[in-house]
């Protein structure tokens, strides 16, 4: 009997203390901090509002691919068998986005360039890739926001951008559909983040309009499959100049939690009906230096891994 208690008192120093842990997952959000330059990083919060740094904010993994080498907006699913796939931003100027897979957030595979835009010869970027993965079907999705020089009429952004999204389609992250377009609202756009409820499916993002009157805001758009077609539905945040938005629901609410990169710190909004949204930024608190994350849930046994890395 003495020996059990003194194993339990061990476990409960060594291990963060989840509440209801053998009967909730918990919230884990993968990001960048600075340029990218030093990898992937993971912060968790039991509540979706109090978020902690994991690694005392160290990076998981150090960018191998790319000319530039970055790891910027990285985009984390889990599998059904339980690996963690992800997919980021490596570069400024490259046509391709980032890939690598792990079973503990922790090890990480061999990392691989997929070059989704090396069709398009003229293209300038391939920025903010998201992934998805679609439960009925089994397959993955993969879309992210490029400009093409004169695919497009106007100028919505900064240095001649023109972004759209665009997207393919994976099982097994080793073949892949060809690129097609993904989502053409009539604007910029950029940094999308698709989530499913229920039948319908939501996409968020940003308008990325700058002339002749800047948008730089959170929008949703709502679909009845993975590839919509997207019906835009209003702005939700709670203010401009922000990005990378990331959604998840937590009780009756939708969660959206977004980078406000003028103001060096991030906001979120709630809202049950998809329509009415509250500006909840004032109840949520991150690690400092976190930019552009995106949300997922995972087992409490992960972040107690996680929490142990030395």
């Amino acid at each position: 009997m003495r020996i059990c208690i003194i194993a339990s008192l061990c476990c409960l120093l060594t291990f963060p203390l989840l509440a209801n842990e053998e009967s909730k997952n918990v919230f884990v959000m993968s990001y960048f901090t600075g340029n990218g330059e030093d990898g992937l990083h993971l912060c968790w919060s039991e509540d979706g509002l109090n978020w902690k740094t994991l690694n005392d904010g160290k990076s998981f993994m150090t960018p191998t691919v790319g000319a530039h080498k970055l790891v910027r907006d990285p985009s984390i699913v889990q599998a059904p068998d339980g690996t963690f796939h992800m997919v980021w931003t490596i570069s400024w100027t490259q046509p391709g986005i980032g890939y690598a897979h792990s079973k503990d957030l922790i090890n990480w595979s061999e990392q691989k360039l997929i070059p989704v835009m090396e069709d398009e010869p003229t293209v300038r970027n391939c920025w903010a890739p998201e992934l998805f993965f679609d439960e009925s079907s089994k397959t993955y999705y993969i879309f992210w926001s490029s400009t093409i020089p004169n695919r497009f009429e106007g100028v919505g952004s900064e240095d001649n951008y023109n972004h759209r999204q665009y997207y393919i389609t994976t099982k097994d992250f080793q073949t892949f559909s060809p690129t097609k377009l993904y989502f053409e609202p009539g604007h910029n756009v950029i940094d999308g983040y698709l989530a499913k409820d229920g039948e319908q499916y939501l996409l968020f993002y940003k308008d990325e309009t700058l002339r002749p009157t800047a948008k730089k805001s959170i929008h949703l758009a709502i679909g009845k499959s993975p590839l919509g077609p997207f019906e835009p539905q209003k702005e939700i945040g709670h203010t401009n100049w922000v990005e990378g938005p990331s959604a998840i629901k937590i009780g009756d609410y939708w969660h959206v939690y977004y980078d406000c990169y003028r103001a060096g710190h991030y906001g979120a909004v709630r809202s049950k009906d998809l329509k009415t949204w509250e500006n909840i930024t004032d109840k949520i608190s991150f690690p400092k230096g976190v930019r552009h994350g995106t949300i997922f849930q995972v087992a409490p046994e992960v972040v107690r891994k996680l929490e142990n890395v030395k």
